[in-house]
């Protein structure tokens, strides 16, 4: 899951420096291929499109937000650092099926897997997505 070709040139970068949405924008990518890795292996005789609905589970805006409340507890101070700079951020739109609230903190807790993504913290990052797929 990591591009070793561009890690070195994400590590160098002042990670407080970057538009949380910008963290939110990777870490919806990790999550999303991690997520889809977990239905692949859990569920490889299914159809994709069946394959597809079981990722929207845990991909859509809802799912995330209850996750992150979940989790909360159990991150860092950096860590609330990041998902409430996530949170807090201005994205313009929020999608018609999902509310304000929920959205924020979908994009939150994106912040905080790109954060962890982009920092090289693959201890951490595991950690995370493990304990919400066992939610």
């Amino acid at each position: 899951m990591y591009f070793d070709t561009q890690r070195d040139k994400l590590l160098k970068l002042n990670i407080k420096q970057l538009n949380p949405l910008t963290l939110a924008f990777i870490g919806d990518a990790v999550y999303e291929l991690y997520i889809r890795n977990y239905v692949l292996t859990k569920n490889f005789e299914m159809s994709p499109h069946k394959m597809h609905i079981e990722a929207i589970k845990y991909v859509k805006a809802h799912s995330q937000s209850e996750f992150i409340k979940k989790l909360q507890d159990d991150l860092t101070e950096e860590e609330i650092y990041f998902f409430k700079k996530g949170r807090n951020a201005k994205s313009g739109t929020v999608p018609k099926n999902a509310d304000v609230q929920e959205y924020r903190f979908a994009t939150g807790f994106e912040c905080l897997i790109g954060y962890l993504y982009i920092t090289d913290k693959k201890d951490r990052l595991e950690y995370i997505l493990e304990k919400i797929i066992n939610y």
